[in-house]
């Protein structure tokens, strides 16, 4: 059975960070692509960042860009989403999802932040920015 479970959500103060992580049961990882998303109350849910099977390519959010990071670590089936110089903006449910890996590098670039691309999703963590 596929399991996709988050951790590490909580809340911060502005310019805090956190490190969320997720793992994965039930598939080996290191076939698979993986994006973390979010959702913010009364907003549709968009990608934040992502990484494909090898871990040689990753992706940002413009809104994101410098300030997050993600990683992975297949041995252990998890994936990383390490946050600095968090902002109130970044307040919401934060989810992890994977799906099979792409070879095409350009179709990767297209579809690595699309939610409705991936098919395994982790119930999600909060992630609260406020003083």
């Amino acid at each position: 059975q596929l399991q996709v479970v988050e951790s590490g959500g909580g809340l911060v103060q502005p310019g805090g960070s956190l490190s969320l992580s997720c793992e994965f049961s039930g598939f080996t990882l290191e076939h698979y692509r993986i994006g973390w998303f979010r959702q913010a109350p009364g907003k549709e849910r968009e990608g934040v960042s992502c990484i494909n099977s090898s871990g040689g390519s990753r992706r940002f959010a413009e809104p994101v860009k410098g300030r997050f990071t993600i990683s992975r670590d297949n041995a252990k089936n998890t994936a990383y989403l390490q946050m600095n110089s968090l902002k109130p903006e970044d307040t919401g449910v934060y989810y992890c999802a994977a799906s099979r890996g792409i070879s095409s590098a350009r179709r990767f670039a297209i579809v690595c932040l699309d939610a409705n691309e991936y098919d395994h999703w982790g119930q999600g963590t909060q992630v609260t920015v406020s003083s």
